[in-house]
């Protein structure tokens, strides 16, 4: 037994975490942190160096990290596309008019926004709400604040967005039934992310930008159809290779059913709004691009030698000979490292699997689609609520007010929200089996 053997393994993982968030806080890429978090995790638990190449070589040549690397990267060259075509700026335009409630107005402009999963996107719905909150009685922090919580209303279930992809894919949990049954902590965000703002003074009545002229309800539906593509052509085109593949134990068919309507959709965009070849070349090209491919990668990477390493299966046991429940574990677990990082994807890229682990070892794993909501809802409350995350900062400087105050609006609704999923967690837990 070496020296390392003598120290938990729950501490050599928190010490890892440790050094993952403390290389994003120093700006570090996301994928060198979790590679050099990969290769610190196997070192701390003993994996002999040809058994960290192995791992590292199964984990890159998988069929679903390559796939999962393509959706995230093809996602960000829609979001691209759709900005630099000036078709996000028209889908929001062609919306105005469509609702003639200033009130509910200025919270739908950053959902739609939300759609679109693309870093920093509050700041490009806050000159719209800025624009209706001129007939609201609303100080700058509250105006922030409905910019960034309603901008992430989607992001439990919205199978754009990286981390509803991971969950799903770390817990081979169907996409579509995962999606049905999240969608209602949408409804759940809307609710209670309004309450902080109910008291709103302004009229019911305001003008909208459009009030005069008969909603064009077409013209909107024809911006919005690159994400209309998406979901219904991923969705058909899932289930129907679904349905021809699995004699030839194809595992990542609903990946690629959403890759072909990504494809799709991309190209719609380029031709409808004929795009040229140097516009479609600086999309293509950019670095932003390939550090995303390289993240997903180094995340499934970390997640190949934290199983490698024996690292999950040594937390499992002291958890569960420590008698924590389950239910604690998995709502602080993801809250904590969500809180740190300020990021979606590196809270579910490294709990998750720790995660999934526990729930198999107390024979919970029918239950997988209850804790891994759970799990969802928490950490995103602690991304909610990070001060490292770029909607919050960038929203808070556009609007000229401070943390401080935005904390005020966003803590009551983030607990609600915790504590909301735990209440749905339960009925799920006692009404689906997944």
């Amino acid at each position: 037994m070496t020296l390392l053997d003598s120290v938990p393994a729950l501490v050599r993982v928190f010490f890892i975490f440790g050094l993952i968030v403390l290389a994003i806080r120093k700006k570090f890429s996301l994928g060198n942190a979790f590679f050099f978090g990969s290769l610190g995790m196997g070192i701390l638990f003993g994996l002999a160096p040809e058994g960290m190449v192995q791992s590292i070589f199964r984990s890159l040549t998988d069929a679903q990290t390559v796939s999962l690397a393509l959706i995230v990267s093809l996602i960000l060259v829609l979001s691209h596309s759709m900005e630099a075509a000036g078709q996000m700026e028209r889908l929001l335009q062609s919306f105005q008019g469509l609702i003639k409630t200033p009130k509910l107005n200025i919270v739908v402009f950053p959902a739609l926004i939300g759609l679109l999963p693309m870093p920093g996107g509050a700041i490009f719905s806050a000159p719209m709400v800025k624009n209706i909150g001129k007939t609201l009685s609303l100080k700058n922090s509250q105006l922030s604040y409905i910019n960034y919580w309603f901008r992430h209303i989607w992001e439990y279930w919205w199978p754009l967005y990286p981390g509803v992809l991971l969950t799903t894919a770390l817990a081979n949990l169907n996409l579509w039934l995962f999606v049905i049954f999240l969608s209602p902590l949408t409804a759940v965000a809307m609710i209670i992310g309004y309450w902080p703002v109910r008291t709103l003074k302004g009229s019911e009545d305001a003008p909208s930008p459009r009030e005069n002229a008969s909603p064009p309800v077409l013209p909107f539906l024809k911006e919005l159809l690159p994400i209309l593509i998406v979901i219904v052509v991923g969705i058909l085109a899932g289930n129907l290779l679904n349905f021809f593949m699995v004699p030839s134990n194809i595992t990542v068919t609903k990946e690629l059913g959403l890759i072909l309507a990504l494809l799709l959709a991309i190209f719609w965009v380029w031709r409808a709004n004929e795009m040229t070849g140097a516009q479609k070349k600086t999309i293509l090209f950019q670095k932003q691009l390939l550090n995303l491919f390289y993240m997903v990668a180094a995340i499934l990477v970390f997640k190949g030698v934290l199983e490698d390493s024996r690292a999950v299966e040594a937390i499992s046991r002291e958890l569960l000979a420590w008698q924590i429940p389950l239910v604690p574990v998995t709502i602080i677990l993801p809250f904590l490292v969500g809180g740190v990082a300020g990021i979606t994807i590196a809270f579910v890229g490294t709990t998750t699997p720790i995660l999934i682990d526990l729930i198999h070892a107390a024979g919970e794993g029918h239950h997988m689609l209850a804790y891994m909501m759970l799990a969802l809802a928490s950490g995103f409350a602690g991304v909610l609520l990070s001060p490292l995350h770029l909607c919050l900062l960038l929203s808070n400087e556009y609007f000229a007010t401070s943390l401080s105050h935005v904390y005020r609006h966003l803590f009551l609704p983030s607990m609600a929200l915790i504590l909301a999923s735990c209440a749905y967690f339960f009925v799920l837990y006692h009404f689906v089996a997944a």
